[in-house]
């Protein structure tokens, strides 16, 4: 793009600047500017393409990219032409790039109430700050590369911090332009960052984002640059609001695994939902046929080889009718894995009056759902005393023999998928909280939170305003329109489905092998090939548990960075198995 086609909204000056961008160097102390720099940032190198004067020279370095890395050259010179010497191995990224100017005007600086952001201080830091990368599907930064980076004078790593208990709650690369190439520009760049998705704190992305432009602004430089994906509207809503402007510079990638959505063209012609999603697109990646057969209910049919299965979501024609009943009635579940000498909460129907009431005054506090049901719907937790239940029994609305009244277990709410009579994820799910400023209602700050799960869960997860959600408050001893305190964190529903808000944590690598084989024992007692089994423990990595329910239809996806949709394909097209399944799906 020349100067005479560049928006007529930038300032002429600005407009001026642009030239560096892509044109040969022409100005004093441009031919200082170091030559072919390529800077490692942990997840990938990160290749600035003004230093290459040879633009062969640039493609085969980025043709070099190690297995498991992203590699990006930025401020390139005719992405076009440098296309033309690999189509079939690079591909221009779809994102744009966002630069905000230090023009002298104060940085802006979003409230920070209970969290701050400051340079990673140390390699644990790093690693720690890995778990929020793996939720987002993102690459994870090696130990080594952390050292590296530390003592890097052009990397720098921004860690935002819980201040009540040091919790890492974002990430974000940034990169000194001056100190890499000795850019004539001065710039410098932010990339890969990330916040963590169970969050309880708003703007923190945000915060990131500021406290590194003051430091690179402090430090002498002239602007910074970001990319973001063309079509993250909320992403771009911020970075315009921070005076962010866009600019015409490109992005030049390596086709792989990786970023194979970013080149591989639209999904089928219909949306589904992200739990068909993730199947869809690994069954694509591995060259099977994906025919949608009914986008409102997800399903749809894969086929490879001659051989076709039809699926709904993680539930397919390998799955028996029996044994899909068997998970679907909570009670027939109960005894079966009772009978298997697993360890169950004791149950009855509420069929009983006289019956109910005595279990009541035996176990004080009891849960209530309905014996068919899945995604937390009905579900009412710590129900305390007759009254209660019985108005819970009510309202769900079901015949009273359709009703189960549970002990209520407690412990931590851990989820376990079992593939193939092999465990592949495990993950401790955890209720809906919010955390109060001293400025808005509990309400509000429900809304807000609930905004915040929906955009990472692509609009699964989201907190119910129902009588359920007010009654947790009330028994919490506020009113949804009680104005929380600073740091007063409250638990705003019993349950912990991730459809009614509630957020998931991977706890895979330390899950108690005694678990491990209880799940695995369940899937074999339902004689089911795909189950997500639902147990409450005191501690994941103890031995004492008791599994809840069995679901048929477990949903795969938010268990990163397990494999779980790559299992599934495993099961269904076993010949399509991959040789190597260190390929993730990243965001940066």
């Amino acid at each position: 793009m020349s100067n005479e086609e560049l928006p007529s909204t930038m300032d002429p000056q600005k407009m001026a600047s642009l030239k560096h961008w892509g044109d040969p160097p022409d100005e004093p102390g441009m031919d200082q500017m170091q030559k072919n720099v390529v800077v490692d940032c942990g997840w990938g190198r990160l290749i600035f393409g003004q230093t290459f004067e040879d633009s062969s020279a640039l493609v085969e370095v980025l043709r070099e990219e190690k297995e498991g890395r992203r590699d990006l050259a930025l401020y390139v010179r005719d992405p076009h032409v440098l296309i033309s010497h690999a189509p079939q191995e690079l591909f221009l990224d779809p994102s744009h790039t966002y630069r905000l100017a230090f023009d002298g005007q104060p940085l802006g600086l979003s409230k920070a109430d209970g969290f701050s952001v400051s340079l990673m201080k140390s390699v644990r830091e790093g690693e720690e700050a890995n778990r929020i990368l793996a939720q987002h599907g993102m690459i994870r930064v090696g130990r080594d590369s952390y050292q590296q980076i530390l003592d890097s004078e052009a990397v720098s790593v921004f860690i935002a911090k819980d201040n009540r208990n040091g919790a890492i709650l974002g990430i974000a690369t940034g990169v000194d332009h001056h100190k890499a190439i000795n850019d004539p520009d001065n710039g410098s760049s932010l990339w890969s960052i990330a916040v963590d998705p169970q969050c309880p704190y708003s703007g923190v992305g945000e915060r990131i984002v500021v406290e590194m432009a003051r430091l690179y602004r402090d430090h002498g430089r002239s602007f910074l640059d970001l990319s973001v994906f063309h079509n993250n509207n909320q992403a771009i809503s911020l970075y315009e609001k921070l005076g962010f402007e866009k600019v015409p510079v490109y992005c030049l990638k390596h086709k792989n695994c990786i970023n194979e959505k970013l080149f591989s063209g639209p999904q089928p012609g219909v949306e589904l939902n992200i739990y068909s999603r993730i199947i869809i697109d690994e069954a694509r990646r591995r060259g099977i046929m994906v025919d949608v057969l009914d986008r409102g209910e997800s399903y749809f049919k894969l086929t490879f080889g001659g051989r076709s299965i039809t699926c709904r979501e993680s539930l397919s024609e390998l799955t028996s009718a029996i044994a899909m009943s068997r998970c679907q009635d909570k009670s027939v579940t109960l005894r079966l894995l009772k009978e298997a000498a697993l360890s169950v909460p004791e149950q009855i129907s509420a069929a009983d009056r006289e019956e109910v009431e005595a279990f009541i005054q035996h176990h004080q506090r009891v849960v209530v759902k309905p014996a068919n049901g899945e995604q937390g719907q009905n579900v009412r937790v710590d129900l305390r005393g007759v009254p209660e239940v019985l108005e819970a029994i009510e309202t769900i609305g079901t015949p009273a023999k359709e009703i189960i009244v549970e002990e209520l277990v407690r412990g931590e709410d851990l989820r376990i998928i079992v593939i193939d009579e092999e465990v592949v994820a495990a993950a401790v799910r955890k209720p809906p909280l919010v955390t109060g400023n001293g400025q808005q209602t509990v309400s509000q700050l429900i809304e807000k939170q609930s905004r915040r799960r929906s955009a990472a869960t692509h609009g699964e997860s989201q907190i119910p305003m129902d009588d359920e959600t007010i009654r947790c408050v009330r028994q919490l001893g506020y009113q949804m329109d009680s104005v929380l305190p600073v740091g007063v964190t409250l638990t705003v529903r019993k349950t912990a489905n991730l459809h009614t808000g509630g957020v998931i944590q991977d706890v895979t690598p330390i899950l108690n092998p005694i678990l491990s084989q209880a799940a695995v024992t369940a899937a074999q007692t339902l004689d089911i090939p795909v189950v997500g089994l639902d147990f409450m423990v005191p501690d994941v990595r103890g031995s004492e548990y008791y599994i809840i329910e069995a679901n048929e239809r477990p949903g795969l996806a938010n268990h990163e960075p397990q494999p779980t949709a790559e299992r599934f394909i495993d099961l269904l097209f076993p010949q399509t198995r991959p040789m190597s399944s260190s390929c993730v799906e990243p965001i940066l």
